[in-house]
């Protein structure tokens, strides 16, 4: 009998993959040969390889950029490997450091090229990464959210659409995600870690601090608006599929998702954990959002419900564009087409930039 979290995996989160930077055909051979859950991570890890070894190879032919490609789709599938694989947090640990190895390895090599960045947070340090479009003096920025199991390492599809329009790209990982997970909880104040990033910002980025905008994926689609209504140097926002409420939809989550929320949420039990999902809401706090917001839903989201994206747009005191995808699951990672571009689009009309 197959595993059911195996299966809510592959059911879940396949669109996700492809989506971002992993190839149908190593989507489906490595799930095919996936028996149990326990073989997730050293399965996605020896795809992964191949990928990084054919970055070696390029980069040794001195074919930069090739390798530059190579080495992303290998921090993608190990990120994959790890990304909800709290059962072992050794082994996910271990995987995770070759996700950023290999991405920060592509970095220099992409182009245009970005760079890992450290942002100082109280005694302890954020990190991130840092990429600005090429021959812009001081573009505007977007600084980029992630969700419960996104990592910076998973964003080279997303960056892509904002550097082709003018804009630079800020990804980090921050309390309770990526780098910062095995440190630091989740903390449903995202306005505190967005402080420090947008303070580092105006000092250190060389991009025009007065052109700020925000963005967030999944959980970062919490996050980001709920850091946007209490941090006004962010100039716009774009949620994407964020809940409105994260413990109204506690048993909407897989399986996976929950014990994953609890593992990075660092509390003992899945009860504790529902609890403290409870101060991850944007009650009392949505009429506080006045920067220009673009929200998507997906109306098949299984996982946080379209109608939270809906009641953000009707409670936000800003302007909204809300986007319903119909037939878009959860992020629309199966309908990317009809959002990435359209919100890169509308969040480069925001930061002043002309259309191209």
């Amino acid at each position: 009998m197959a595993d059911p979290r195996v299966q809510s995996a592959i059911s879940h989160w396949a669109p996700r993959f492809v989506a971002n930077g992993v190839a149908l055909t190593d989507f489906q051979e490595v799930t095919a040969g996936v028996e149990r859950w326990e073989e997730w991570c050293v399965a996605w890890g020896k795809r992964a390889a191949i990928h990084e070894e054919l970055g070696k190879k390029a980069l040794a032919e001195g074919c930069k950029l090739s390798a530059g490609e190579h080495f992303t789709r290998a921090a993608a599938s190990y990120h994959f490997s790890k990304f909800v694989f709290v059962i072992d947090y050794e082994q996910m640990r271990a995987a995770h450091m070759k996700a950023v190895e290999c991405r920060n390895r592509a970095l220099p090599l992409l182009n245009p090229p970005g760079k890992r960045v450290e942002i100082p947070y109280g005694d302890t340090r954020l990190y991130g990464i840092l990429r600005k479009p090429a021959g812009v003096a001081r573009p505007p920025i977007v600084v980029m959210c992630m969700g419960l199991d996104s990592a910076k390492e998973e964003m080279d599809a997303y960056e892509s659409v904002f550097l082709a329009r003018g804009m630079a790209t800020l990804a980090f990982d921050g309390p309770g995600q990526g780098e910062a997970e095995y440190e630091l909880p989740i903390r449903g104040d995202y306005e505190v870690p967005v402080k420090a990033v947008i303070d580092w910002v105006e000092k250190n980025a060389d991009v025009d601090g007065g052109r700020i905008g925000l963005w967030g994926v999944s959980l970062g689609g919490y996050y980001a608006p709920r850091a946007a209504a209490f941090e006004k140097r962010v100039k716009a926002c774009i949620s994407l599929s964020g809940p409105f409420d994260f413990a109204s939809n506690w048993d909407l989550f897989p399986e996976l998702t929950r014990e994953t929320f609890r593992v990075r949420a660092k509390c003992g039990t899945l009860d504790e954990a529902r609890k403290f999902g409870a101060t991850l809401s944007l009650n009392g706090i949505a009429g506080k959002l006045t920067c220009p917001l673009f929200i998507v839903a997906g109306k098949l989201d299984r996982i946080v419900p379209w109608q939270d994206g809906e009641r953000l747009a009707r409670e936000a005191m800003g302007p909204v564009e809300f986007l319903l995808i119909e037939d878009g699951n959860h992020v629309a990672n199966n309908r990317g087409y009809k959002y990435r571009t359209q919100s890169a689009d509308w969040m480069a009309q925001q930061l002043g930039l002309p259309k191209v």
